[in-house]
């Protein structure tokens, strides 16, 4: 199973979108909630990481850092994937609540997400599930910043060494009958796809027919010999952070593995395709990485599932 524990890469991610909404005028996404929500010291701190070549120590949240000067690092290797898939998810969620009047909206591993806030639709009941004390720091910042949590969400604490995702969230009112997008942002890149299978079998012992799941995913050039220099780097980041990506799938594996607990793929971004949506004619740098693929899958067959 996934294991959402808070994470520096993570941190990255919410970095790369409260920037990207500050400075960026070309917007691919605007998370205009991200900045407040992460909090100026924390800001501060990755910001000082990546000016200091991803090294950890000595950081210093009241010192700052200089803006422009994390710029290129950032819109070349960090802000592509967290800002596309982003909007990949939300507008899947968007497409789905259109769809069905009724429905549910899991979130697995949401961090320092904001859906919940920029949302206008009732209709939509939202699960946020995430690690105990990674959900504890996050509601602690919604309490500072004096938020109101909406009525429609949810949060669900789950640790993954001895918690059961579908019982939790069963638990906390979460409706086995009523349609549901899953999204699994970020997790497939330190998961083996047999551990990803668990998640997915999970998932699916609880879906109705007409569900979806959403991530993305790296597929099998990550560590091949031939693979581009800035894939390579990224990977590089993520060990010096001590987070180290795993695996990289192949994508009919993946599109297999759906297909074994119902799942049929109708949507598969592909890296170039993703670099048509969002990056053609950029000028800030940012391209589409050239082994990271979205999927949305939906539930069209019901399975026999132990889950």
């Amino acid at each position: 199973m996934i294991d959402t524990h808070e994470s520096m890469t993570a941190k990255l991610c919410q970095f790369a979108r409260a920037y990207h909404s500050t400075f960026e005028r070309d917007k691919i996404f605007d998370d205009h909630l991200a900045f407040d929500l992460m909090g100026i010291d924390q800001y501060h701190e990755v910001g000082q990481l990546i000016a200091n070549d991803f090294e950890l120590p000595d950081l210093d949240p009241t010192v700052g850092f200089n803006a422009s000067s994390v710029r290129r690092t950032l819109n070349k290797y960090i802000s592509p994937i967290p800002l596309s898939r982003i909007a990949f998810s939300e507008w899947e969620i968007k497409k789905f609540s259109q769809k069905h009047e009724k429905c549910q909206y899991v979130i697995c591993g949401a961090g320092l997400d904001t859906f919940a806030f920029r949302n206008t639709d009732p209709d939509i009941k939202i699960f946020e599930i995430d690690h105990p004390d990674t959900q504890r720091y996050k509601l602690e910042r919604i309490k500072e910043l004096e938020w109101i949590i909406p009525e429609n969400v949810c949060y669900v604490p789950v640790d993954f060494s001895k918690d059961d995702m579908a019982d939790k969230l069963i638990e906390n009112g979460f409706d086995k009958n009523i349609p549901t997008l899953f999204s699994i942002p970020g997790v497939t890149y330190y998961l083996t796809l047999d551990v990803f299978e668990g998640t997915v079998s999970k998932i699916s012992s609880i879906s109705p027919l007409e569900s979806r799941i959403v991530f993305d995913f790296p597929d099998e050039t990550t560590f091949s010999e031939n693979v581009g220099s800035r894939v390579r780097t990224l990977s590089e980041i993520t060990a010096k952070l001590g987070e180290p990506m795993l695996h990289g799938y192949e994508p009919s594996e993946v599109i297999k593995l759906l297909k074994k607990y119902g799942f049929s793929t109708d949507i598969h971004k592909t890296p170039q395709r993703i670099q048509q949506i969002f990056f053609d004619n950029r000028k800030d740098n940012q391209k589409a990485f050239e082994n990271i693929h979205f999927i949305s899958a939906e539930k069209t067959m019901e399975v026999n599932n132990n889950g």
